[in-house]
């Protein structure tokens, strides 16, 4: 199946980007999000192993240039693949989820998605993240953790941990992160493509703290296209 027309269009603005090779486009929420700090974070330490298998990444989150320069600094992620527009002019034409849509506007909006109405699978990942996870990786390296279950994978309260670190850095800078309020419920998407503009892979997120359709390992799906 060919990649959808309006995400094409938008990578034959990048030069980097056409035909050739193949590609991994992240549709990102607010870089304020949750998400877009979270997916950010876990692609940074993968980003060699892509560029040796020959994946050209890009990311494309809603936000600002003051924005895009914080967001870069604090997680790690190549400026020179973030990019940012004001709206979700290209989330919505890819079909992406808006998000719970409420007359009291975004903010009640999102405290209910929050809360897991609209945002299915936000709750348990909420809990994941204070009771630890086998099937994840260590996130951190400090010994409480280690005294706390051990060493190799998600501790309790580890990933939890990671989430207010990322909290008190947006709500400390959060008109730098959200210049508008008007999409913070607007949720991102994933999509691998073939050299020839086939698609290989794509994700839909359908909720808060759901970029992945397997959280505990969200970039599992890239095992299959990375060299040994």
């Amino acid at each position: 199946m060919k990649a959808p027309d309006p995400l094409l269009q938008r990578l034959a603005q990048l030069p980097a980007m056409g035909p050739g090779h193949r590609r991994l486009v992240l549709l990102l929420s607010q870089l304020g999000d949750f998400d877009s700090l979270e997916y950010a974070q876990a692609l940074v330490p993968l980003l060699p192993r892509l560029q040796s298998a020959g994946i050209e990444v890009v990311a494309i989150g809603i936000g600002a240039e003051a924005g895009r320069q914080r967001f870069c600094a604090f997680t790690g992620f190549p400026a020179e693949r973030l990019q940012v527009d004001a709206t979700p002019e290209l989330h919505r034409a890819l079909g992406l989820y808006p998000g719970l849509s409420t007359p009291a506007g975004a903010w009640p909006a999102l405290l209910l998605m929050c809360a897991g109405i609209g945002s299915p699978g936000t709750l348990a990942e909420v809990l994941r993240g204070y009771t630890g996870d086998r099937r994840a990786p260590q996130r951190l390296a400090s010994p409480l953790f280690a005294l706390a279950g051990g060493e190799g994978f998600q501790r309790p309260f580890e990933l939890a941990t990671v989430r207010l670190r990322n909290m008190v850095e947006v709500l400390g800078n959060w008109r730098t992160y959200v210049p508008r309020d008007h999409f913070i419920t607007q949720r991102g998407g994933t999509y691998l493509l073939e050299s020839d503009d086939t698609l290989l892979y794509s994700y839909r997120d359908r909720g808060i703290l759901g970029f992945s359709e397997t959280m505990a390992q969200p970039l599992r799906f890239l095992d299959p296209y990375l060299e040994a």
